[in-house]
């Protein structure tokens, strides 16, 4: 299975309403074609500690943060293929590091239960990052529909739209039907700029003219703010 396994590059975020991702939708069809997934479904489990140490640090936006997350692309079992990711944020560049293996094999090399027998320097961080935090854990079960486009020119330039984000905190399994809380409004749609250099100028233009500006969000930190938090919160007064 040929995949790419190392990226480095900013990943610019956007608020959108459907009328203006259409209008940018339009603007892109000169320059940019959906890849060959179409939409697709992406289901992502992240891990944090008992206490949320990984979240809870994210989203004071200092200038490092980490996240560790088991992903797939379509409904899984044991023996499906999946994604261990590590995701790095440092000074506005992202960096992320990930294997694909069987379901199985992830979930339990992530629970410390197994090992990886081929040592690879990526194998090697996220081990490094297992260590250190030691008795992670599944926390949410984040999944959301997603179209991806690819640049005509033969650059790196790409951008995402995400919708119908839910999130939940039972059934935390990539082979269970989707479902959850839906953290984003009504409507709305989260487009991702990923790129390693500048925007096109044509891109800027639509942004420009449809009064889109760029914005801070995070799925993982927006599920932990407005439902997690909250139902932690109600515990504690109860306990």
């Amino acid at each position: 299975m040929s995949y790419q396994s190392v990226f480095k590059r900013y990943e610019l975020k956007y608020m959108l309403t459907r009328e203006q991702k259409q209008k940018i939708v339009e603007a892109m069809s000169a320059h940019m074609a959906l890849d060959q997934y179409g939409r697709t479904t992406i289901r992502n489990i992240y891990f944090d500690t008992d206490n949320y140490r990984l979240i809870r640090r994210s989203i004071e936006k200092p200038a490092y943060k980490e996240k560790l997350r088991i992903r797939s692309y379509t409904k899984t079992n044991a023996d499906s293929p999946v994604f261990v990711e590590l995701k790095k944020k440092y000074k506005s560049v992202v960096y992320k590091r990930r294997l694909s293996m069987s379901q199985a094999k992830a979930f339990s090399w992530v629970a410390g239960d197994d090992n990886i027998e081929e040592k690879t320097q990526i194998s090697e961080e996220i081990d490094y990052f297992l260590t250190y935090y030691k008795d992670l854990k599944p926390q949410v079960f984040l999944s959301y529909e997603r179209e991806a486009y690819y640049s005509l020119g033969g650059d790196d330039f790409r951008v995402t739209f995400d919708d119908n984000i839910l999130c939940r905190q039972e059934d935390l399994s990539l082979d269970a039907e989707i479902g959850g809380t839906p953290i984003l409004e009504d409507g709305m749609v989260l487009m991702e700029i990923k790129c390693s250099g500048g925007i096109p100028l044509w891109m800027t233009e639509v942004l420009s003219k449809e009064h889109i500006y760029k914005t801070s969000f995070s799925k993982y930190g927006t599920a932990y703010k407005n439902i997690i938090f909250p139902k932690l919160k109600e515990a504690m007064a109860y306990a």
